[in-house]
């Protein structure tokens, strides 16, 4: 199983000079919590809805004069869309994130895989488990 059977497709980017404003309404627009920031088909930072909460202090200048840069993170914590689905929360785990930029040998986005993907994945493997137990134990 990897990462590419179980991330999410079609996610959304923008570019490191789109404004804080801009960023917002398309957060909206796609009913998403986050925007992939890209340079050169490459991601080079993430800006989540918590991200917009928190960084954005509209009293020093307006959402529309902040860019993605000064509010997104940097540097954002990817992994290969080939890679085995179950190494993902270890990357989680090991970078403090809930959510992994998908990519494939060159670097670009394909996709996001988030803990939410890996618990509703592995919700359903206990319940196939379950159902194992149940047809295998004796009734009482």
């Amino acid at each position: 199983m990897t990462v590419r059977d179980h991330m999410t497709v079609g996610v959304e980017t923008a570019g490191p000079d789109a404004t804080v404003e801009a960023l917002a309404m398309r957060l909206e627009q796609a009913d998403v919590g986050c925007l992939i920031i890209e340079e050169e088909m490459q991601p080079v930072g993430i800006v989540t809805d918590r991200d917009l909460a928190t960084r954005v202090d509209a009293r020093d200048r307006p959402a529309s004069d902040v860019p993605a840069r000064d509010v997104m993170t940097a540097d954002p914590v990817t992994i290969s869309a080939d890679a085995d689905v179950f190494a993902a929360p270890r990357i989680m785990r090991d970078n403090a994130v809930r959510r992994l930029i998908a990519v494939n040998d060159n670097g670009t986005v394909v996709g996001i895989i988030t803990l939410d993907d890996l618990m509703r994945l592995f919700v359903d493997g206990m319940d196939d488990l379950t159902d194992v137990i149940d047809a295998e134990s004796p009734i009482y």
